[in-house]
């Protein structure tokens, strides 16, 4: 048995680590937390390796090591149960109860704050921290045999200390608890490995019997293996015998005090020498070898928490369960078990995270997807590596033993656990549990879960499933699959049949339909054969456009052989020809070898000899060339080399009709494009590069795959902008919507009446602004719409996993540097301004800014953005939003900013929104929220109206009259004020923003029949309102006509850049309270800039926040709620629902403490009292307030003369003589409140 961990060459230790970190440690000694001030990249690069690693232990293949070994295994149970179950259970009720990122985040969290407390006590004790494996620490006390029975006692006692802790997170509703196995005696250290990575391990007698006390260990228990009963003080310990066993269980002890502890301490240390650490020796040597995110950290000092990840990994898990006969046969087999695991999987983008030797025998961690080295295809060479590996071990330990190997995928926290001074960089979650689980309960075999089977493209020949079996800390069994390899079957039947679609049009390759039905038709009347190349990357369409093409030829008549290859198959020597052939003579089909033959002999027969039908053993080639045969070759960049070396000839000869999909960036597409330029029937050939989709045909096609004639502007304006025109990014995001249903679906109700309330108002505006791609009356009455789901913001979804792979693959071919300036930029959002992004950098790498941008802006990832002129927006619901000649959003490469090098202020863009929301979703949630809030922090200075429209709040007084729910946030590092171009950049940030939001359905316009249809559609379900209303409906329109002109400031800008993002920062932090605040002042703003559109949809926004609000008094104040039916009003005047605007005021007017009357005696007596108003009362009563009081009086005054204003407005359009009185007792109270304001204002102006 062994304790492994990896470094570097030997040479760098045997100067440095052991000597370093003693004598560090025996000077500061008592407080292990007084030594993270010790931050010097030395100290950075010791905390990862154990003082174990000494220059009396390198050098060496294997020497001799005596001391106490303590095994401390990490438990969970349920906060007010008594039993306490595994850790694995632990992490599978946090991804239950929390999902599998948040899950796994705060089990991290919580994990890394018990570790530290533990580990705390053994640090200061002067334990060695050898090894962590997720759940489990193992640490070691070296000591002489003649202080052994003293060591045994301070481990003891060590244990009893750890033991007190009771952590948990009330949150997730657990408790950590330790069970403690101690075990003492002999044990080798030895080393293994090459020169390019080193591992070090101990071995022995001592070590099995520490796992097996912790085995029998419950939680809360301490038990001593029997070597280490025997060894120890006995008088000093009160113990119970374990059934069965010789270990025992210690139930109490003789605690040791301060001066007892440091009496063995010292001795302990006495046998260190301290010597000091030359000046030469540097800490990149100390990690070279190790994982490559842990080297830039210390090349670049970037800070340690941004190393912290949640990303999707897969991990594989090798057990070696044998019998070593001596250290030195041990030694031999590790040697070459790492050769032939380094071998294969390097050239693959795995990593070896751990080799452990806990309870689980001899086990090798493999990691593939970790920072920096995430590529496509990672399960499938995950798989491809384990069965390699497989096979590779079990030769080498065919006799003596038994081999498992476990993949898993899935979401894993990558970074730092343990203690500030000693830490390992690892992988945890549940997947990680799930694969260390596999390997023991199917031993023998390569086994994977259901995500790699899926995620990985094979063909399910690959694979078999087997029984489900129960699993150590897992409710549920799960489904499993033995992954076989290539067999007869997936040599012969490997190529995956086109699937023929359904009898609907491809949308948006009218081109390419046309080129192919062109090269048909000449083919067909002139035997002209042709061969057709489509590129286009991952994602583009190329499979479904095959299978349409695939399709046509069978319709003309054509036999169609359709072959799809995978990222496998460019491994595999002729399967490419072997597929191909097998496909044209229908081998496919046979179930045995004679069956194959039987059919070879058939077509061969006459054609080759009988003698030399052995040639086809391996390889068969044929001759026979089918006239009238279409060959469609779905990913022709995976042929493999030797079958391109028999292809080729074929090809370039232009024998038969051959279609291809082709991917740019592979060697495969390379050579084809170089053999077209070199080969004279290059006019018989066409490559073809497949554009993205346009906007007008996204829509389209959502429509026609959800079977539905209308789908929301924004549902198809959030697509747009995700996917840029990528059909499988369209299908992915739509599929994940429709599971998660955030999508509903109704019949469309017409002719119905609809009531005048603020609801149907929202379903009219969305509805009336919706996208109809179906003639409604083709469809009848039946004809389905789609909606969103009451509640949903499309900005703020997960991104889904599939996607997240290819944008976590983009993102890792980036510098290291320059990822980290992206994550920090995704956390602002797809645009950001650079004084903002230099806000939230830390301070060690902002003085590189602006050159890592500009380095991404020429590698095509970001964008500067120039101010231009400002397209037109959506101003009446029930008109269609204005169009754009902006040109469809892509990633067009555009040239760099002239001044961006040195440049004080701007604002840039992600190219790709998918690399944005991927690089944010790295995040852990700690710091994550912290830079939530420096985001906030910083829009919160300019979060008010442009110097043209007086800096103030968008409602007047806003934040006097919630002050209590505006803290005050820590600003003080910022130190632009006013700064006129951080304003610029926001404005300009803002107007990008608004662009974006309209040019991503700018080209989308309905047809006459169907703006017909739409008119009607109106006036069947509105029309009362609107004919009702038409003369405010004028008015309303004049008046924005008129306000136009002083719209034309820099709110339109501050609204985007400013108040949206704050809403969304403080939705995700949490804080209901400012992100309702920041709602109102969202809607506020959109009704100053003559929007009532985007007014209307952010009120409804604030609807459902404050519906989903348990107790709403204790979060948004009355003054809040009043504005908000203030705003509601405001909207349903613009929008022509006058009696919906009378009833939004008057709720507002109530809450306001201003009721306005509702009978002909409640308007009397109002009459009367509005009369009667003492302007001495009034001056007196503001004169007695604090200042803070009277703002916040002046607060609700103007917003009650803001109401009565919009009341006597819509009371002076009915034209009767009960309207014109309520009009004037409105003109009258406003007059009054005005009065009041002004006395308010002038015992201000007075204390002042």
């Amino acid at each position: 048995m062994a304790q492994w961990d990896h470094i570097s060459a030997p040479s760098w230790a045997q100067r440095v680590v052991l000597l370093y970190r003693r004598h560090h440690r025996a000077q500061v000694m008592p407080s292990a937390w007084d030594r993270k001030r010790y931050n010097s990249e030395l100290d950075k690069a010791a905390a990862l390796l154990p003082s174990l690693i000494s220059s009396e232990y390198l050098g060496t293949r294997f020497q001799a090591v005596y001391g106490v070994l303590l095994f401390a295994d990490i438990s969970g149970g349920v906060i007010g149960r008594s039993s306490h179950g595994h850790f694995t259970s632990l992490v599978e009720n946090c991804i239950w109860k929390s999902g599998s990122e948040r899950g796994t985040d705060e089990l991290v969290e919580a994990l890394n704050h018990y570790l530290c407390d533990i580990l705390e006590d053994v640090l200061t004790l002067g334990g060695d921290i050898l090894k962590f494996a997720g759940d489990a620490v193992l640490l070691l006390w070296r000591t002489r045999p003649s202080e052994m029975a003293q060591t045994i006692s301070l481990v003891v006692h060590c244990s009893w200390q750890i033991q007190k802790y009771r952590r948990h997170d009330m949150h997730m509703g657990q408790k950590f608890r330790l069970k403690i196995g101690i075990s003492a005696g002999d044990m080798h250290h030895l080393s293994f490995g090459d020169e390019r990575r080193q591992f070090f391990c101990v071995i022995g007698k001592a070590l099995e019997d520490v796992c097996e006390a912790g085995v029998l260990a419950g939680a809360g228990e301490i038990v001593l293996s029997a070597s280490c009963w025997e060894l120890c003080e006995k008088d000093r310990f009160r113990t119970r015998r374990i059934a069965g066993k010789t270990a025992v269980k210690v139930t109490g002890m003789n605690q040791m005090s301060q001066s007892e502890c440091q009496v063995i301490l010292d001795k302990l240390l006495q046998k260190e020498k301290c010597h000091t650490v030359e000046n030469e020796f540097t800490y990149p040597t100390l990690l070279s070898g190790s994982h490559h995110g842990l080297v830039f950290q210390f090349d670049d000092r970037v800070l340690q928490d941004v190393l912290s990840e949640l990303r999707p990994v897969t991990s594989l898990f090798l057990r070696l369960d044998f019998d070593a006969k001596n250290v030195v046969f041990f030694r031999s087999v590790l040697n070459k078990v790492n050769s032939l695991i380094q071998e294969i999987i390097y050239p693959l983008k795995g990593e070896v995270n751990k080799v452990l030797l806990f309870d689980k025998g001899c086990t090798f961690l493999c990691v593939f997807g970790l920072p920096g080295v995430k590529v496509l295809h990672e399960s499938s060479h995950a798989l491809q590596s384990a069965i390699q590996i497989f096979n590779s071990c079990s030769e080498i330990i065919a006799k003596i033993g038994t081999v498992s190997v476990s993949v898993t995928s899935g979401m894993t926290f990558c970074g730092l656990i343990g203690h500030p001074l000693r830490h390992e960089y690892t992988v945890i979650g549940h997947k990680v549990n799930l694969a260390a689980r596999m390997m023991i309960c199917y031993s023998g075999l390569v086994t994977c879960d259901t995500r790699t089977y899926a995620s990985s493209g094979l063909p399910p020949c690959y694979f078999k499933e087997l029984p489900k079996r129960k699993m150590k800390g897992f409710i549920h069994p799960t489904t499993v699959y033995q992954y076989v390899g290539i067999t007869t079957k997936s040599i012969f039947g490997m190529a995956l049949s086109m699937k023929m679609p359904e009898n609907t049009s491809l949308l948006g390759r009218k081109k390419e339909i046309d080129l192919f039905v062109n090269c048909l038709e000449a083919c067909n009347r002139f035997g002209q054969r042709h061969m057709l190349a489509f590129e286009g990357t991952r994602g583009s369409g190329k499979s479904q456009l095959l299978n349409h093409l695939a399709q046509l030829g069978q319709s003309a008549g054509y036999r169609v052989f359709g072959m799809e290859l995978l990222e496998v198959n460019v491994r595999q020597s002729f399967s490419a020809v072997r597929i191909l052939m097998a496909r044209g003579l229908g081998l496919q089909e046979c179930e045995s070898c004679s069956a194959r033959e039987h059919v070879l002999k058939t077509y061969l027969q006459g054609i080759i000899e009988e003698s030399n039908y052995c040639l086809l053993n391996d390889i068969f080639l044929v001759k026979i060339i089918d006239r009238n045969a279409i060959f469609i070759i779905d990913n022709a960049h995976f042929i493999d080399p030797a079958s391109w070396s028999i292809m080729a000839p074929l090809l370039w000869n232009i024998s038969v009709f051959m279609v291809m999909s082709l991917c740019p960036g592979f060697a495969r597409t390379e050579s084809f494009h170089k053999a077209i330029t070199d080969n004279l029937m290059s006019h018989k050939i066409t490559c073809l590069h497949l554009e993205k989709l346009k906007p007008s045909s996204v829509a389209q096609k959502l429509c026609q795959d959800l079977g539905v004639v209308s789908i929301p502007r924004a549902l198809v304006r959030f697509l747009v902008q995700r996917s840029l025109g990528i059909p499988y990014v369209v299908e992915e995001l739509v599929h994940f919507l429709c599971c998660n249903k955030m999508l509903l679906f109704r019949t469309e109700r017409r002719g119905e009446e609809a009531e005048d309330n603020w609801e149907n108002l929202n379903t009219f505006a969305v509805q009336a602004s919706a996208i109809t791609t179906s003639s409604r009356s083709s469809l009848g009455s039946a004809a389905m719409i789609c909606i969103l789901r009451p509640g949903v913001n499309l900005d703020s979804i997960a991104l889904p996993r599939n996607l997240k792979e290819i944008a976590l693959a983009q993102l890792d071919e980036i510098k290291s540097l320059e990822q980290i300036v992206l994550k920090f930029a995704a956390v602002i959002g797809l645009v950001f301004t650079t004084q903002m992004l230099s806000y939230i950098l830390p301070t060690n790498i902002k003085h590189k800014m602006t050159v890592l941008l500009d380095s991404l802006v020429s590698n095509n990832i970001l964008k500067w953005m120039e101010s231009t002129e400002e397209p037109e927006d959506v101003q009446d619901p029930s008109k269609e939003p204005a169009t754009s000649a902006q040109g469809e959003i892509g990633v067009e490469t555009s040239t760099p900013r002239k001044q961006s090098v040195g440049c004080q202020f701007g604002v840039l863009m992600f190219r790709k929104p998918l690399l944005q929301q991927a690089a944010y979703e790295l995040w852990v949630q700690k710091h994550r929220f912290a830079l939530h809030c420096k985001c906030a922090a910083f829009l919160e200075r300019h979060a008010h109206k442009c110097q043209r429209c007086g800096q103030g709040d968008f409602i007047v007084f806003h934040r006097f009259a919630v002050a209590s729910t505006q803290d005050k946030r820590s600003c003080e590092d910022l130190d632009d004020g006013d700064d006129p171009h951080s304003w610029k950049a926001l404005v300009l940030a803002g107007e990008q923003m608004k662009r974006e939001r309209i040019c991503a359905t700018a080209d989308i316009t309905d047809t006459q029949e169907e703006q017909k249809q739409k008119k009607a559609f109106v006036e069947e379900n509105f029309g009362q309102f609107l004919a009702r209303n038409k003369q405010t409906t004028e008015l309303s329109s004049k008046t924005d006509r008129e306000d136009n002109s002083a719209c034309s400031c820099d709110c339109k800008g501050i609204v985007e850049s400013v108040l949206l993002p704050l809403v969304h920062h403080y939705v995700i932090l949490g804080n209901v309270a400012k992100a309702f605040y920041y709602l109102l002042e969202s809607a506020a703003a959109y009704l100053h800039v003559c929007n009532c559109y985007m007014a209307l949809r952010k009120l409804s926004e604030a609807e459902v926040l404050r519906n989903s609000l348990k107790n709403k008094a204790n979060v948004i104040s009355r003054f809040e709620d009043a504005t908000f039916f203030s705003l509601k009003g405001e909207v349903c005047c613009c929008m022509g629902r006058m009696e919906l605007a009378k009833k939004m005021t008057r709720k507002a007017l109530s809450l306001l403490g201003r009721p306005f009357p509702r009978t002909c005696a409640e308007d009397l007596v109002r009459s009367q009292v509005e009369k009667l108003q003492c302007a001495f009362y009034v001056a007196r009563r503001a004169s007695s307030l604090p200042q803070e009081a009277q703002k916040k009086k002046v607060a609700w005054l103007l917003r009650q003369s803001c109401c009565l204003s919009l009341l006597e407005h819509l009371f002076s359009l009915e034209g009767t003589s009960v309207g014109w009185r309520l009009s004037r007792l409105a003109v009258r109270m406003k007059a009054n409140t005005d009065r009041a304001v002004d006395f308010y204002q002038s015992v201000s102006l007075q204390e002042l």
